[in-house]
């Protein structure tokens, strides 16, 4: 009963690790549990990296991965088109693309087409002002909610209004959750907001671009067990 109990738990809520920018972190993060990966094609952030490289990333982790339905994800910050953005999906080898910048709702509805199927994040940041009823406006597979700063789209490290989030939860089939959550803070937050899926990055590094292993384990841990 507890390992259908678990099982359960591990099918209501994703656990998505953000910024990975090498091989070791990658396979640290899939041997923590993680559901999905995230790779950060901006070039201005701290954990960019290039789509050839996760190509390589993704090649050398192949016979780990299959058959495990472990989401690779592209994050993608303004770029000039959504074909641009589809190209590199398909030339790095990801399974969904992630939108962290201000793309309009006809860029998300061109590019879910585009996509031919793959799985579409539209990433909204949370300022003051924030209506959940704009989660409704966009076509895509989910809904991301991060907390907003003025000079970084994502990786901030802080906490966005959970009650907020709740509300968006409600008008969209896919809520992921962002902004500041760490192994200490997850549970807590999956209480409060019960979303599709939880999303980290800062929290679980030793530096920017660098994963801590422990960190990543005991948050997928709190994530499964609250």
């Amino acid at each position: 009963a507890l390992r259908r109990r678990v099982k359960l738990r591990k099918e209501m809520v994703k656990v998505k690790i953000c910024g990975i920018t090498n091989f070791h972190d990658a396979r640290a993060a899939i041997e923590a549990g993680a559901d999905m990966l995230g790779f950060n094609f901006y070039p201005p952030s701290p954990r960019f990296i290039e789509p050839a490289e996760v190509k390589k990333i993704l090649e050398s982790l192949r016979s780990e991965i299959e058959g495990r339905g472990i989401t690779m994800v592209g994050v993608f910050v303004n770029e000039a088109s959504p074909e641009a953005v589809a190209d590199i999906v398909d030339k790095a080898g990801l399974d969904a693309a992630q939108l962290h910048g201000a793309e309009s709702i006809e860029f998300c509805a061109a590019l879910r087409q585009l996509l031919s199927g793959k799985f579409l994040i539209k990433v909204l940041r949370v300022t003051d002002t924030f209506a959940p009823s704009e989660a409704e406006k966009y076509d895509a597979d989910a809904i991301m909610l991060d907390a907003f700063h003025r000079e970084m789209p994502g990786g901030t490290g802080r906490v966005l209004d959970w009650a907020v989030a709740r509300s968006a939860r409600e008008l969209v089939p896919r809520l992921v959750l962002a902004g500041g959550l760490s192994p200490e803070n997850v549970a807590e937050a999956i209480a409060k907001v019960g979303p599709f899926a939880v999303d980290a990055c800062s929290s679980l590094e030793s530096t920017p671009g660098r994963k801590d292993g422990e960190r990543m384990a005991a948050f997928v841990r709190a994530a499964r067990n609250r």
